[in-house]
């Protein structure tokens, strides 16, 4: 029989917009520094951009030391990496990004949805790398929604897997320290249950509607701190999206300032004389 994990905590996304970007960010937060090794996460949006707007503010910048997934809900994204990765992402796309030793990226809103606007709705999620992977060599995977092997279960949850294995279904991802993601649509009244071996650390967030996990209700733009246990059930009081994941726990030092996340304050002081010396590449044009 299972032990489905019980929420522990509630922590409300922040409202913390940037310029006229809609932006909500559960983590971190008031009472919640991390979900190791989940560092960080941006909901952008649900918005409509009118024609002939500016588009998203995101130019070239600098990272070391972790992983961003981006997940396109709505809308499109262009990314350029001074590694040479590039794309335009669509609705149900998503990127990831190994940051590793350093990469200056940028990531902007293409031409045609600057000329004509429309829907956009994006999360980023920043992931931690421990100590032996931080100076890995950069890379970059832009996924189109088709390359998304998503499947829908007998009472008709949706899942997008993008990361490791879920029910059966290997996802296109395959990551550095064996990260589970996948974003998970449940019909009002549908209820979706997933293993995870115990010890290992759950995200998830509710990015639209209201769910119960083990019939405690997380409101819309909650995340939901979970105890241990061998499995995660959620239940859709609404129509509901689901950002779900989970992953061992790093457990090392964090020091992260700005664009980088390191163990010490002396590796950030080396990224940023690293960065400002031109190791990281030469910035991507925009």
């Amino acid at each position: 029989m299972t032990q489905p994990r019980s929420v522990l905590r509630l922590h409300p996304a922040h409202r913390d917009d940037i310029g006229d970007l809609t932006t909500r960010r559960p983590v971190p937060g008031p009472g919640v520094d991390q979900i190791d090794p989940f560092l960080f996460l941006n909901h952008h949006g649900p918005q409509t951009y009118a024609p002939g707007n500016a588009g998203l503010p995101f130019g070239p910048h600098p990272h070391r030391g972790f992983e961003t997934v981006t997940f396109i809900l709505d809308g499109e994204l262009a990314h350029n990496d001074s590694g040479g990765g590039e794309s335009i992402i669509k609705a149900g796309g998503i990127q990831w990004m190994t940051a590793g030793s350093g990469l200056i990226h940028a990531e902007l809103s293409p031409a045609a949805f600057k000329r004509d606007g429309g829907p956009m709705e994006i999360l980023q999620l920043w992931v931690n790398l421990p100590s032996r992977l931080k100076m890995t060599k950069p890379d970059y995977v832009g996924l189109q929604k088709s390359d998304i092997p998503t499947f829908t279960t007998e009472n008709g949850v949706t899942v997008e897997p993008v990361s490791g294995d879920w029910l059966g279904v290997t996802a296109p991802i395959q990551s550095l320290i064996d990260i589970h993601l996948a974003v998970v649509r449940l019909p009002a009244g549908a209820t979706f249950e997933t293993p995870v071996a115990p010890g290992r650390n759950v995200f998830l967030y509710g990015v639209k509607g209201e769910i119960a996990v083990a019939g405690t209700p997380v409101p819309q733009w909650n995340l939901g701190a979970l105890s241990d246990g061998d499995a995660v059930q959620i239940t859709a009081t609404t129509d509901a999206v689901v950002l779900l994941g989970h992953a061992e726990p790093i457990g090392e030092p964090v020091f992260s300032h700005g664009p980088f996340v390191m163990n010490t304050r002396d590796e950030i002081i080396q990224a940023i004389q690293d960065y400002q010396s031109g190791k990281f590449g030469p910035p991507p044009r925009v």
